[in-house]
């Protein structure tokens, strides 16, 4: 038991979004040597008979692979945005970003990210 705790590492900072059923965490971490690294989780909640459960995935990202990750991910998100979906207002979403923003600045966190 004392092994899983060690491989559970404490989170350094965090973030959270939440994505209707869908919340997804970034959370930063330390290995031993003090190296930063970044787990990416998608948590889903799925309802069942006795109540509702959380299914959940999880990404490790490591400081090498940060800046392609980025670049691939606004690649990818620019082209459905100007490719796939010219038409479509995007800022409309900003509202519920504005709904989260203003809770969470009544609690004290701040959830904007910044990916630069």
């Amino acid at each position: 038991m004392e092994e899983n705790n060690a491989n559970e590492r404490e989170e350094i900072f965090s973030e959270r979004v939440r994505a209707g059923k869908r919340t997804y965490f970034f959370d930063v971490k330390a290995t031993r040597s003090n190296d930063y690294y970044l787990t990416i989780t998608e948590s889903k909640r799925k309802y069942k008979e006795d109540g509702f459960t959380y299914e959940k995935h999880k990404i490790f990202l490591y400081k090498e692979d940060f800046d392609k990750f980025v670049d691939a991910l606004n690649n990818t998100v620019g082209h459905v945005k100007e490719e796939l979906l010219p038409d479509v207002d995007f800022s409309e979403f900003d509202r519920n970003k504005e709904v989260e923003s203003t809770e969470t600045s009544e609690k004290g966190s701040n959830t904007e990210l910044k990916w630069d």
